[in-house]
């Protein structure tokens, strides 16, 4: 069975929640840059259903859900941060970062430790990736124009 990496694709998060019928939720990005289509959900999902069949991880029945990442995509990646600095985010921690745990500002890039962000007071913050509980572009109008000029080579 090809791996979604010889298909073509990127994982973006996988997440199971629910405790009575669980779902597995699955977020993916094509590795040629352009916008996730309906069709490559379908293609996804088999190949990742039929693999979660043979296997079986998941006790009882369960339910899975393909998708792309969206605009106001979670930042769960390195390039993810690089990719989109210059967009606005907000970032919750799970241990507090100079007293916070919530974060918007505008994305800066990352590196392997740390995602930074300049907030609305015109500082910089250093965000220690394994400590974030969640982060998220937020959707703008800047975002949307960037998102629907996206090409195989960006």
């Amino acid at each position: 069975m090809p791996s979604l990496a010889d298909m073509g694709y990127e994982l973006v998060r996988v997440a199971i929640m629910g405790r009575q019928r669980p779902t597995v939720q699955i977020m993916a990005d094509r590795a040629d840059g352009r916008q996730i289509a309906v069709e490559d959900c379908e293609k996804i999902s088999h190949a990742v259903g039929a693999v979660l069949d043979v296997h079986d991880p998941i006790a009882g029945e369960w339910m899975l859900e393909v998708s792309s990442a969206g605009i106001d995509r979670p930042l769960t990646r390195i390039k993810d941060w690089n990719r989109f600095a210059g967009h606005e985010a907000r970032v919750e921690m799970m241990v507090p970062v100079d007293g916070r745990k919530r974060f918007n500002g505008i994305v800066l890039g990352a590196d392997a430790e740390f995602g930074r962000l300049r907030l609305e007071d015109g500082s910089d913050v250093l965000l220690p990736l394994v400590d974030m509980r969640r982060a998220r572009l937020v959707l703008t109008d800047a975002l949307i124009e960037f998102t629907a000029n996206l090409t195989p080579t960006n």
